[in-house]
């Protein structure tokens, strides 16, 4: 018997095959391995990072360098990290006292980075604690320098006494052997930042420094008072000498002056000895007014009577002759007053010879 196409059978049908996902979960499997692997086994130590491997507490072994490290998981190992970088460290105020006495108050500053992690973990242990030790080896270090020095190392008016840089040197290298030894920390500058002087102690630096600037006064004036009396002193000398040439000068000149007057005297003398007697009798006219003077005297007082006792014996022409040497004679005096007298000279011969 045929069966219909719709008809319902009660035969049973075979169960559906489900997908595996057994690959699958090996793969996760191994991810989650390889990750506790990972963080369970080894160490990432980064740039700029140092690390000590502890094993149940003790130190194991020290990393410097950055990388990936291996280790046993915790509990049976553990890793501490530091940072390596450079740091910088301003000390607190230290009050402390100079060779002379003198109370200051620093403060400095350090630049630092952990060298040797291992002896840092023994000896700090954390980065909270290392800024109190560098702090007490720069105190140390600072007192035990400056214990040597009087103050004017560190403030003086006076640039030689300064030894700043001195005393910084001393107590970087101090503070730096120290801290490389016990604790692994290099130091790489110490520097001073500031001073300051305590209330009780600033009048007596400010009495110091004044006393110091007077000083310094005191020397440029004297330095130059001695060059002004060293320029004063060759300015005198010069002068002198100027002077002296100057008077030998004067003195030739009026010799050399002399002896042609009296050439010229004895030349005349020579040649007419009433001439010349006559000139000498007018230079004692000549000499005995001046321009404000005014002679009332007769003609044939002395020494006025030499005009006409000379003229009178003479002819015409020698009283042009005379007349011409006046003219010559008389060029010393001034123009108005030498034309006078010539013209009342020659009026007074006129009146007594005449003229042709």
């Amino acid at each position: 018997m045929n069966k219909e196409p719709n008809q319902i059978t009660n035969e049973p049908q075979a169960p559906e095959k489900k997908p595996s996902y057994t690959w699958l979960k090996g793969i996760i499997a191994l991810v989650l391995l390889l990750v506790v692997g990972y963080f369970g086994f080894t160490c990432e130590v980064r740039e700029g990072t140092s690390a000590v491997i502890l094993r149940f507490g003790a130190p194991r072994a020290e990393i410097t360098e950055a990388g990936l490290y291996f280790k046993l998981p915790w509990p049976f190992e553990t890793v501490t990290t530091y940072d390596s970088r450079l740091q910088y460290l301003e000390s607190n105020s230290l009050e402390t006292t100079t060779k002379d006495n003198r109370n200051i108050i620093l403060q400095s500053y350090a630049l630092w980075s952990v060298k040797d992690p291992l002896l840092f973990h023994n000896s700090i242990g954390s980065r909270e604690k290392v800024e109190s030790y560098i702090n007490d080896q720069i105190f140390n270090a600072t007192n035990s320098v400056l214990g040597s020095y009087n103050l004017s190392a560190l403030v003086s008016l006076v640039s030689e006494e300064i030894r700043y840089d001195e005393i910084q040197n001393k107590i970087y290298t101090m503070v730096k052997d120290n801290c490389e030894k016990s604790y692994g920390i290099t130091v790489d500058n110490i520097s001073i930042l500031r001073i300051s002087l305590p209330d009780n102690n600033l009048e007596s630096v400010f009495a110091q420094m004044r006393a110091d600037r007077q000083k310094d006064i005191d020397s440029i004036i004297a330095q130059a008072q001695r060059d002004a009396d060293i320029i004063t002193s060759d300015t005198d000398a010069y002068y002198a000498e100027i002077i002296s040439k100057a008077e030998i000068e004067a003195a030739e000149i009026y010799a050399r002056t002399e002896a042609e007057v009296a050439k010229i005297y004895a030349e005349a003398q020579s040649a007419n000895l009433e001439l010349y007697q006559f000139l000498k009798e007018l230079d004692t006219i000549v000499s005995s007014v001046s321009n404000n003077t005014v002679l009332v005297v007769t003609s044939d007082t002395y020494p006025f009577n030499v005009l006409l006792e000379y003229g009178s014996s003479l002819s015409g022409e020698d009283n042009q002759t005379v007349v011409s040497d006046l003219e010559y004679i008389l060029t010393r005096l001034p123009e108005n007053d030498r034309k006078a007298l010539i013209d009342a000279i020659y009026e007074l011969l006129r009146e007594q010879g005449g003229t042709r």
